[in-house]
């Protein structure tokens, strides 16, 4: 009669000696012992990383299934698991924390002892007997964590990216259609801080989105580089213990079952010795969460206020934004896209450090490399979603303010300058300041131009796109002059 331990327990044997598991887990002794050696944070693989792996194993089953390399019946059975794998149905099983052992050799093998026991239990035998399908002689067969960590990182980024781009080209439209929508509100611009020439307000959400569509750009140009795989280059690029025909097949599969447009790189070493696909799209995050940070701080000075600050736009009203003052709301949305963006900023740092340590023929820094850039995009992806449907969706704009400002900056004088010279204009723009009256007054006053020129070159409509200058009197009589 079985005891309670072995019950509840089964024992599994590696290099370095035996070890009691749990009997119904389908992970195995090396996963263990990971677990046992990081209890670091508690976190767990990117799902989207479990995915990647699955597709992978996949790809490489098939390659040695229809080379001979593996008995067609066990090559089916890891087949079928690795796909239930990528499916998603066996994500508890992967247990081991995100900082472990170098290289990433811990999940690799997580992976390959989920899907060897997954298709032990297909064939009909009993979870641990690898003597059915080995997790490092079958599973792994023609492979290395040193080609399938970096092929699953690249390929987990780009499936990852595609949930960002739609989320990116919907904020991209709803800043246009705020730019279309308060292209006839005119407004005060704004440099270092201080009243600049009038603009439209269009004309500042038309440029948010300006640059949000660069920086997706940016992105997707950076996400080129991770199609180039070098998943056949085993231990240290030199395809050792893989069939000449192993490589080519691997990678055609793994395009087929991702979806994605994969290629061979033309050399193996340098695919495993460096990681700058990871750092270039790292990077164009980085980029995409400074300009989200800019436009976020942009909102949150035009809504200031209400009564004491610019309030030019308001933004919604999602809930109470204080504990001890009655009826204040805060921008919480604007001030949760610059906190997740800073974190993406944190996890470049983080990407940037782990691809310059890479030593000789392997980088063994990825695993944090493939966190960090996949919490950046989920994060940026979750956060974006929330940036467009509950805050620019929903802003509206105080034209009267807007219009308010427009008419006091002072710096409606710098129309005035080609008709009547900087240094004139400056006096004018001075005064006003000093006087608190506004520029047309005193130019009004001071009677340099006719009232028709004043009425038409201090018109802030007229300010906001490039316009031929008026001749000035002064030119009109040179031109009489001459005639």
């Amino acid at each position: 009669m079985a005891t309670a331990t072995e019950q509840l327990t089964r024992t599994e044997k590696d290099s370095l000696g035996t070890k009691e598991i749990p009997a119904n887990v389908y992970y195995g002794i090396q996963t263990a012992r990971a677990v046992d050696n990081f209890p670091i944070s508690g976190m767990r693989a990117h799902p989207t990383l479990i995915r990647a792996f699955g597709m992978v194993k996949q790809a490489a089953a098939e390659a040695n299934k229809e080379l001979g390399l593996l008995d067609e019946k066990l090559a089916n059975a890891i087949i079928q698991a690795a796909k239930e794998v990528y499916q998603g149905k066996w994500d508890k099983e992967f247990v081991v924390d995100v900082f472990q052992a170098g290289a990433g050799v811990s999940f690799h093998m997580n992976s390959n002892e989920v899907i060897a026991n997954r298709a032990i239990e297909i064939l009909g035998g009993t979870l641990g007997d690898y003597s059915m399908v080995h997790p490092n002689d079958h599973v792994n067969y023609g492979q290395s964590t040193n080609d399938v960590f970096p092929t699953g990182m690249r390929l987990a980024t780009l499936l990852e990216l595609e949930k960002l781009y739609p989320v990116l080209d919907s904020l991209i439209a709803a800043l246009e259609k705020k730019g279309k929508e308060f292209h006839e509100v005119l407004k005060s611009g704004r440099t270092h801080m201080q009243d600049a020439v009038p603009m439209r307000l269009g004309q500042e959400f038309a440029a948010y989105a300006g640059a949000i569509r660069r920086a997706e750009d940016a992105i997707r140009t950076a996400s080129d580089s991770l199609r180039e795989l070098g998943l056949g280059g085993s231990a240290v690029g030199t395809g050792i213990n893989t069939h000449p025909d192993y490589r080519e097949k691997a990678i055609k599969n793994l395009a087929r079952i991702s979806g994605q447009k994969l290629v061979a790189v033309d050399d193996m070493r340098y695919a495993m010795q460096s990681n700058f696909p990871m750092a270039n799209v790292s990077s164009a995050l980085r980029n995409l969460a400074l300009e989200v940070i800019r436009i976020s701080n942009d909102l949150r000075l035009l809504a200031s206020g209400p009564n004491t600050g610019l309030a030019e736009i308001n933004l919604p009203a999602l809930q109470p934004g204080s504990s001890i003052m009655p009826g204040k709301i805060n921008p919480v949305i604007p001030e949760l896209a610059a906190m997740v963006s800073f974190q993406v900023i944190g996890n470049d740092v983080a990407v940037a450090m782990a691809v310059q340590a890479g030593q000789l023929e392997l980088n063994v820094m990825m695993p944090t490399m493939s966190y960090s850039v996949l919490q950046s995009i989920t994060i940026l992806t979750n956060m974006l979603r929330q940036f467009t449907t509950k805050c620019i969706d929903g802003i509206t704009v105080n034209k009267s303010r807007c219009e308010f400002y427009v008419q006091a900056t002072v710096s409606l004088a710098t129309a005035l300058n080609p008709y009547i010279g900087y240094a004139k204009a400056a006096e004018i723009a001075k005064e006003a300041v000093a006087s608190g009256r506004s520029i047309i007054d005193i130019a009004r006053e001071k009677k340099l131009l006719s009232e028709k020129e004043i009425n038409e070159i201090l018109d802030p409509v007229r300010m906001t796109e490039p316009v031929r200058p008026l001749e000035s009197a002064k030119k009109r009589e040179e031109i009489k002059g001459k005639s």
